[in-house]
């Protein structure tokens, strides 16, 4: 089912490759990156607020994860970071595949439980060179390997469950999990199986009512899974490459997606006019906030 809800352009700003949004509700604030410009964006979500305030980093960083009120996580190519929000100040928190300079970071999302699962690939998408990790505070434990693009990671609201796509294989996995942890409990099983569809599943976000929001990289769309794998909505938005998706807003009944013109020729780029802008998208349903990631997990 499609439906065209109301979408607005948050920012003028065109990210090659926009990634990793973070929702703070305390100060109605918006974070995301732009990995391959090594760019931090901070936009507050009232109208009028913009245009977004960039911030200059000093690696490529692929997610934003709350800490608390004055500082939050950043997953960057050697590690993750605990950046002040005061001053932008930034300490390695725990390496990740530091010894390897060809990958990077790339999809992640805080369970319950408090703990991160995060992704790495190389960075020309070498295949097999992904995989996904479980931290939990310092301690770094790899779950899966032999990916290409690893992403789509999210949570059922009772964390039970975890899903995460390789957006080169196009297959929507879950897993059972302990939901005190986080980390799996059994083998991963297909959830939905989109290889040889239009566009690959890219980033996801649950809903309430344990839907499984993902964008559509290359398919200029939104898609909503059910609990049981079922393809159940779909939600066009003005740019072709949409990347990642998070709940927010006061009532947190909007998702906050990032977008990207990586790979797109100047022809493809004219053709999709608002190509790797930040999208506010009004759904008529309500999210679940990201939870904090615990430094103690």
């Amino acid at each position: 089912m499609a439906d065209s809800p109301s979408i607005r352009i948050l920012d003028p700003s065109r990210c090659h490759l926009g990634e990793g949004p973070s929702y703070d509700p305390a100060t109605d604030t918006a974070w995301w990156v732009d990995i391959l410009e090594n760019r931090l964006f901070e936009l507050p979500l009232r109208e009028g607020a913009g245009p977004a305030k960039v911030h200059a980093l000093p690696f490529m960083a692929s997610d934003v994860a709350a800490i608390d009120a004055e500082r939050h996580l950043l997953s960057a190519e050697d590690g993750l970071y605990l950046r002040t929000i005061r001053d932008g100040r930034l300490s390695l928190f725990c390496p990740l595949e530091a010894g390897d300079a060809g990958t990077r970071s790339n999809d992640g999302r805080v369970h319950p439980s408090g703990a991160l699962w995060i992704s790495t690939m190389a960075r020309d998408a070498e295949p097999g060179c992904g995989a996904i990790y479980h931290v939990a505070g310092t301690r770094v434990t790899r779950l899966f390997s032999g990916l290409t693009i690893p992403n789509g990671i999210a949570f059922s609201p009772d964390g039970a469950t975890g899903y995460f796509v390789d957006t080169d294989e196009g297959v929507l996995r879950r897993v059972a999990l302990d939901p005190a942890t986080g980390l799996p409990e059994a083998e991963p099983e297909t959830h939905y199986d989109h290889s040889g569809g239009e566009g690959g599943i890219d980033g996801a976000a649950v809903d309430a009512e344990g839907l499984i929001w993902t964008a559509r990289f290359g398919g200029a769309c939104l898609d909503a899974y059910s609990p049981a794998g079922e393809r159940v909505r779909s939600v066009p938005v003005p740019v072709r490459q949409p990347t990642c998706p998070t709940f927010a807003g006061r009532g947190l009944d909007h998702l906050l997606v990032t977008a990207a013109y990586e790979g797109m020729d100047a022809a493809e780029r004219a053709a999709d006019p608002e190509h790797g802008r930040t999208l506010l998208v009004a759904l008529g349903t309500r999210g679940l906030l990201e939870p904090a990631f615990r430094l103690d997990a």
